[in-house]
C-alpha cells in the first residue's frame, strides 16, 4: 500500500517546476553573482530576477528582499539584527513562536536584552491588552508569527502590526506556515520583517528570505562581503533563489483553490476522528485556523508510541512534543495554551499538502481509532 504523508508543515516535496527551473544554474549558469564576467553576469540577472518576482508576490520592493539559507536565518536576522541595532531596547515575542524565534530571543537575553513573552489564550491566540502594555517599554522588535506550526492557529497580524506602528515598535513575522495558505502582502499589512522558507511551500530546503521594510535597520549576524545590502554575506545560492521565487508563485497562484479543497478534508477528518475516538481533543479548534494543520491530543495513549504505529501503517504524521535529552516533553505551544499535561503530552499533528487525497484521509480515518484503542488499553495495563 502507497505509503500517506501528513507532515507537510516539517517539510514538504519539491515541486517538479521548481526542480526544472532550478536545474540550469547547477551546470550551465553556475557563475558566481559578484563576478564581472558573462557567468557572473547571467547569475546576476537571474538572481534579481528571483528577487523582483518574489517581491512582487509579497507586496514588496525588490530592494526590501533580503536571500537567506532558511527561515531559520532569516528570524534570527530579524530578531538579532534588530536587537544589535538598538542595545539596551527589550524584546517582545509570543510564547507558542518557532525555536528559531525563542531560542534566538532567550540566547539575547543572556547577553543582557530584556525578554518579554506575550501570553496566549486557550485557543493559541495572542493577548492583545498584553501587547499593549509591553509597547510602552519601547522595544526593538516585536515578533509574533503569522500561523503556528503545530496548532495552525492564525493571528490577528493586521492588528498586532498595526498597534506596533502606532507605537512606533518595528513588527517581525514569522511567515513560513503562512505562505501560499494565507493572503500574505506586506502592501496592505505595516510589517516591518518578514520571513518565509523554500521548504515548506514546494520549494528547495536550505533557502530563505526576510523582508526588511526600506528605513528599518539592522545589524548583520555573519561579516565577509558586501552580498545582500551586506546583511548575509557570502556567495549567493542563485538556484535556490530561483527555486524558492518559483514555488512562492505557484503557491499563491494555486492558494485559494487548494486550501478549499484541503480545508474540507481536515474539516472532514476532524468530525470522524471526533465521532470515532473518545476525549479526542482537537487543539485551537476555537481559533481562526491554516486549513493544513489538525492537531489531536488523545489521553491515555502516548505520542511517540502513536507517531510509531502510524509510520508501521504506512502513514507519516508528527509530534507536538519536542524530544530534548532523550525525553519527550510536552509542546511548549499546547503548555501556553494552558492545556494540562495529560493532554499536551498525547498529541499528534496530521499537517496536509498537495499530494494529499480523500483516499488517505480515509484510510487515516479507519487506522486511527482502532490504534488509539489499542495503544490506551496497553497503557492501561
Amino acid at each position: 500500500m502507497r505509503p500517506i504523508y501528513l507532515d507537510h508543515a516539517a517539510t514538504t516535496p519539491m515541486r517538479r517546476e521548481v526542480h526544472e527551473a532550478m536545474l540550469p544554474f547547477f551546470e550551465e549558469r553556475f557563475g558566481n553573482p559578484s563576478s564581472l564576467h558573462r557567468w557572473g553576469r547571467e547569475a546576476r540577472v537571474a538572481l534579481e530576477e528571483a528577487r523582483a518576482r518574489l517581491a512582487k508576490v509579497l507586496g514588496a520592493s525588490a530592494s526590501e528582499i533580503l536571500f537567506t539559507r532558511g527561515g531559520t536565518e532569516a528570524d534570527n536576522l530579524a530578531m538579532a539584527g534588530r536587537a544589535r541595532a538598538l542595545p539596551g531596547a527589550p524584546i517582545v515575542c509570543s510564547a507558542i513562536e518557532h525555536q528559531a524565534v525563542l531560542a534566538t530571543a532567550r540566547a539575547l537575553e543572556k547577553t543582557g536584552t530584556a525578554l518579554h513573552l506575550l501570553p496566549v489564550d486557550e485557543h493559541g491566540v495572542v493577548r492583545q491588552e498584553a501587547l499593549d502594555a509591553l509597547l510602552e517599554q519601547r522595544p526593538a522588535v516585536v515578533s509574533v508569527m503569522w500561523a503556528n506550526n503545530e496548532m495552525g492557529a492564525v493571528q490577528p497580524i493586521d492588528v498586532l502590526a498595526e498597534r506596533c506602528r502606532e507605537a512606533s515598535a518595528s513588527f517581525h513575522t514569522d511567515a513560513v506556515q503562512a505562505l501560499g495558505k494565507l493572503r500574505v502582502r506586506v502592501d496592505e499589512v505595516p510589517i516591518d520583517l518578514l520571513s518565509v522558507s523554500g521548504h515548506k511551500l514546494g520549494g528547495p530546503k536550505g533557502v530563505g528570505a526576510l523582508f526588511v521594510r526600506r528605513g528599518t535597520a539592522l545589524e548583520p549576524l555573519l561579516y565577509g562581503g558586501g552580498q545582500e545590502r551586506k546583511l548575509r554575506p557570502g556567495t549567493e545560492d542563485v538556484a535556490g533563489a530561483v527555486g524558492l521565487m518559483v514555488a512562492a508563485e505557484l503557491a499563491v497562484q494555486e492558494r485559494q483553490s487548494e486550501m478549499r479543497r484541503l480545508g474540507a478534508l481536515r474539516d472532514r477528518l476532524e468530525a470522524s476522528l471526533r465521532d470515532r475516538v473518545p476525549d479526542l481533543v482537537v487543539n485551537a479548534a476555537g481559533a481562526p485556523r491554516l486549513p493544513t494543520i489538525s492537531n489531536v491530543s488523545v489521553p491515555g495513549a502516548d505520542s511517540e508510541a502513536l507517531l510509531l504505529t502510524l509510520d508501521l501503517e504506512g502513514i507519516a504524521a508528527s509530534s507536538g512534543s519536542a524530544c530534548a535529552s532523550g525525553a519527550v516533553e510536552p509542546s511548549h505551544v499546547l503548555s501556553a495554551m494552558g492545556v494540562p499535561p495529560e493532554v499536551a503530552g498525547p498529541s499528534v499533528r496530521f499537517s496536509l499538502g498537495r499530494g494529499t487525497t480523500e483516499d488517505e484521509i480515509d484510510r487515516v480515518i479507519a487506522v486511527f481509532p482502532p490504534l488509539v484503542e489499542r495503544l490506551r488499553a496497553l497503557a492501561a495495563v
